[in-house]
């Protein structure tokens, strides 16, 4: 998924180009989630192929953990829930930065 496609780009007024700021969903908890507890080397990016077979999600299990990290990088030891139906949550996504 190309994440910043749906993201308008506007013009300051120097003319310089500039997206606006992403909005992230709030990701429904589902029956269906996976929970995994990390272990030293996890990474949203790795926990995203491994579930997902698509390493540029990572972002959707982050923003389902509320992570305020500026990094890929999992702290060991946490409880992570991975949202078991990313389709809605990428469709969440695409609502809510195509209508801003």
């Amino acid at each position: 998924m190309k994440r910043y496609e749906s993201i308008k780009v506007q013009q300051s007024p120097e003319g310089k180009q500039y997206r606006i700021t992403t909005i992230y969903p709030d990701t429904p908890i589902s029956e269906n989630d996976y929970y995994v507890i990390t272990t030293a080397g996890d990474r949203y990016d790795t926990l995203a192929d491994q579930f997902y077979n698509d390493h540029t999600l990572w972002w959707v299990i982050a923003a389902a953990n509320n992570s305020q990290r500026a990094s890929l990088i999992v702290e060991p030891g946490i409880q992570l829930r991975i949202p078991a139906n990313k389709e809605n949550i990428i469709q969440l996504y695409r609502d809510i930065n195509s209508t801003r």
